[in-house]
């Protein structure tokens, strides 16, 4: 390689969206590799593991405006659908792609691919990208609100159904090893720290934002703990030598295929069904995602010692969905605009084009 082709391939890197959190949580996941909790320290990570995962749900219901969730019912249909794209669409497309087994998935990595299809929408990201297309933001916060609400009731209740009944084909390994035996627990776990968060933030609400910052680093070292407890007992119990290098691959490649479907049937299925340019856009970046902050610790409470394959799908799809969804939102911006006005460049502000400055005529000179 030449030094102008690697400073090429360097700049490529460069610009490519890879979530930097995404870069913590494989290093986790070499961390359980090579130093798996074991005996009494993977006792102690697990109860520590319980705990963040109930804080992590509390301040979920504590930031979660239902208010806001409310006053965007006037675009009841745009919110259907990204419900109906997550709740149904994902998980119909989940289930067709039980026929890739075991010929291109094993039981375990299918499992957790249905998983990744039954998690609520993210609200972060899909904002953002929303955003970025100048498309409609606020039903995409709404869309996101209404998505977390709903995934609190609608995933364990789908993964009680779709794989606690063996839907996963784990034969008590991997992904397929959830019990509808741990509802309890997941009530528990889940639903009455939600709860909880709800009620409380009208007293807490202002605290969570004065530090959001802190907290934010609070989030997101809970979810690496709940990770490394997740994948230290997948180490433990020899999980891992289920999945090779080629399965991964497979795995990725279906992932890609899911990802484009569900990319196409949001953007094609919404004009169809008469929305404008505006919405179509939310509910292509609401509807086409999945939530990593959401779904990590669900599976560490609904999958238990089993939780490590169940997550890996959706870790990966997380990437993907990410460096995707971030060249899509610029080609929306740059072919977007409607017939009559000038196109935006990146970088240019939104608006009509200023006029060009004219030079006043001089006056004419007075003849002596």
């Amino acid at each position: 390689m030449t030094p102008r082709t690697a400073g090429r391939a360097s700049r490529l890197l460069s610009r490519l969206p890879v979530d930097g959190y995404v870069l913590a949580l494989l290093g986790t996941v070499v961390l359980a590799a090579l130093l798996p909790a074991s005996g009494t320290a993977a006792t102690i990570a697990e109860g520590t593991s319980t705990g963040a995962v109930a804080l992590l749900f509390f301040l979920y219901g504590a930031r979660l405006s239902t208010r806001e969730a409310l006053d965007g019912l006037r675009h009841w249909r745009l919110h259907l659908t990204v419900l109906g794209c997550t709740f149904l669409l994902f998980p119909l497309l989940g289930l067709a792609a039980r026929g890739l087994v075991p010929a291109v998935l094993t039981p375990q990595l299918y499992g957790g691919l249905l998983f990744l299809c039954l998690v609520p929408s993210t609200i972060q990201s899909s904002i953002a990208f929303t955003s970025i297309a100048r498309g409609n933001v606020s039903a995409a916060i709404c869309a996101g609100s209404f998505s977390s609400l709903a995934g609190i009731v609608l995933t364990p209740l789908l993964t009680a159904l779709l794989l606690g009944g063996g839907a996963g084909g784990g034969g008590g390994t991997g992904a397929g090893g959830f019990s509808a035996d741990g509802i309890p627990r997941i009530v528990l776990q889940l639903l009455v720290p939600f709860l909880a968060g709800q009620l409380l933030r009208r007293w807490v609400g202002g605290f969570l934002v004065r530090h959001k910052k802190v907290l934010g680093h609070v989030d997101r070292g809970s979810i690496l703990l709940v990770v490394y407890t997740a994948f230290s007992q997948g180490m433990t119990a020899g999980v891992w030598h289920l999945v090779t290098p080629a399965r991964l691959g497979l795995l990725l490649a279906v992932e890609a295929v899911l990802l484009a479907v569900m990319l196409a049937a949001t953007w094609y299925g919404a004009g169809r069904l008469g929305f404008d340019r505006a919405d179509r856009i939310a509910i292509q970046f609401a509807g086409s995602k999945k939530s990593l902050a959401a779904g990590l610790p669900m599976a560490s409470v609904l999958f238990g010692p089993h939780a490590s394959l169940a997550v890996l799908p959706l870790m990966l799809f997380h990437q993907m969905q990410l460096m995707v969804c971030a060249v899509l939102a610029k080609r929306r911006v740059r072919d977007g605009e409607p017939d009559g006005t000038r196109r935006v460049r990146d970088g240019e502000p939104d608006g009509p084009a200023a006029p060009e400055p004219r030079t006043p005529p001089r006056p004419a000179e007075k003849v002596p």
